[in-house]
């Protein structure tokens, strides 16, 4: 059996058995390295000089690959740290709960219960998109946003399975279609930058036409929650609900000062990103500096605060790192032309087949490591050939990759995206992580966006 083939089926299924994703990689990648023949460690001559490269030597090299995005990722962790230090959720999380009269004891929220329940769900739909882009802190707003409003949730009967699916729209969506902020690691730094590695120029293509179509799947999938939601849900009030809320009632109103200075550190941070390209760490960097210049973290408090960024991010950055050091062991085995051949012979020319295969298989490993970003170095080396030989467009080839990539992080059970509503949602808990964010989001997103990614490797 081909080396390659061997050594994701490997990842995968010790990736299912719940076995940690940086030993999957590591385990998959060496696997594959040495039953591709590669030498376990470098074959020197006997003037010392390296014959053949060993899988560690291969491994280690592509690692420093993923330093620079592990890097923007911990750059962005502290970025958003700082902004949650500066009290602006929470502050803004109490001033929605005190709009909403959410401290009184009452059942229901009676005055416009129905246009504030959308107000809340577009509202919640806005944060989950600017943590992506804008105000780049990821899943962080949601354990300060959503505990507090699940009293409110409760007495306006919303299905928290929607507000499930809200969010993770947002946390998803917006990185694969916006190049910017976590976008533009996603799109520039992992998904260009990896298939302008193996062998297709990408010079002059506008990323963000060839995800377009790729990104209204995922706006129908969300119509569809929206829809299949809709009806009212009844939820017990816990006593856990009326203390966050309370607490959340109690916040200071919002703090003028802390909140423009978080408003200048994102602008400058997102003006950055916009004047220089790959900027992302300094724009990060700059905005963290913001806040410590003008008081908001303190100069005795800014270890803290960076740390705790950091080891927020640390996770992700270590999968992608591990990533990328497995897609060099891959490339190194030199089985990855004969795996491209057999599949192009298998489809027979017929791209719609090949677009269809490509994009479950993309499915199957994010589903498995629940990470889209360390997906992509993954099947990229594999993709670009299969594409170029099957005459497939380089539009076509990128929506082809980042639709695939992209596959599967809703819906898997270890990815942020599901695990963050459900850290939110069921604080008090009344939402199961498989049965309320997990099956939702796959049913609602992964088969929309399979058939609009489908679609688009059809038609660009």
């Amino acid at each position: 059996m081909n080396a390659v083939v061997i050594a994701v089926v490997i990842m995968l299924a010790l990736s299912v058995a719940r076995v940690h994703v940086v030993l999957s990689l590591v385990v998959g990648a060496f696997v594959g390295g040495l039953v591709a023949g590669l030498p376990l460690a470098d074959i020197n001559n006997a003037a010392g000089e390296v014959v053949t490269k060993g899988v560690m030597t291969h491994f280690q090299d592509g690692l420093a690959g993923g330093a620079k995005i592990a890097l923007s990722y911990a750059m962005l962790g502290a970025f958003a740290m700082a902004i949650t230090h500066s009290g602006l959720p929470q502050q803004l999380a109490g001033a929605v709960v005190r709009k909403l009269d959410g401290g009184k004891q009452s059942d229901h929220i009676s005055t416009g219960a129905g246009a504030v329940k959308w107000v809340l769900l577009f509202a919640i739909l806005i944060m989950g998109i600017l943590s992506q882009n804008v105000v780049p802190i990821h899943i962080a707003f949601i354990p300060m946003i959503i505990p507090p409003l699940l009293l409110v949730f409760n007495r306006l009967n919303v299905d928290r399975r929607l507000v499930a699916c809200v969010i993770t729209f947002g946390l998803v969506t917006t990185y694969m279609f916006l190049p910017y902020g976590f976008g533009a690691i996603f799109l520039n730094k992992i998904l260009l930058a990896n298939i302008e590695s193996s062998g297709l120029s990408v010079k002059g293509i506008n990323v963000m036409h060839a995800m377009a179509i790729p990104a209204l799947g995922m706006v129908a999938g969300l119509t569809l929650a929206f829809f299949n939601y809709r009806k009212p849900r009844i939820y017990e009030n816990k006593q856990v609900d009326v203390e966050s809320n309370e607490a959340a009632a109690r916040q200071p109103k919002v703090s003028g000062y802390r909140s423009l200075v978080a408003a200048l550190a994102i602008l400058v941070c997102f003006a950055i990103q916009l004047i220089y390209n790959d900027a992302l760490l300094l724009g990060a960097m700059v905005g963290f500096a913001v806040f410590m210049a003008l008081g908001v973290v303190r100069r005795d408090e800014a270890n803290d605060v960076f740390g705790g960024g950091i080891k927020m991010m640390a996770m992700i950055g270590f999968i992608m790192i591990a990533a990328q050091g497995f897609a060099a062991v891959m490339k190194a085995t030199g089985e990855i032309q004969p795996l491209v051949d057999a599949s192009a012979a298998m489809f027979s020319g017929n791209k719609a087949m090949a677009a269809l295969a490509m994009l479950m298989v993309g499915l199957l490993i994010t589903m498995g490591i629940g990470s889209s970003f360390s997906t992509l170095p993954i099947i990229t080396a594999i993709y670009v050939p299969l594409c170029l030989s099957l005459g497939f467009s380089p539009l076509a080839t990128i929506a082809i990759i980042g639709t695939a990539g992209a596959l599967g992080d809703a819906g898997s059970p270890a990815s942020d995206s599901t695990l963050g509503p459900t850290m939110g949602l069921n604080a008090d808990g009344q939402h199961d992580h498989m049965r309320d964010s997990v099956i939702p989001t796959f049913l609602h997103y992964n088969l929309p966006l399979m058939a609009a990614g489908w679609a688009a490797a059809m038609v660009l």
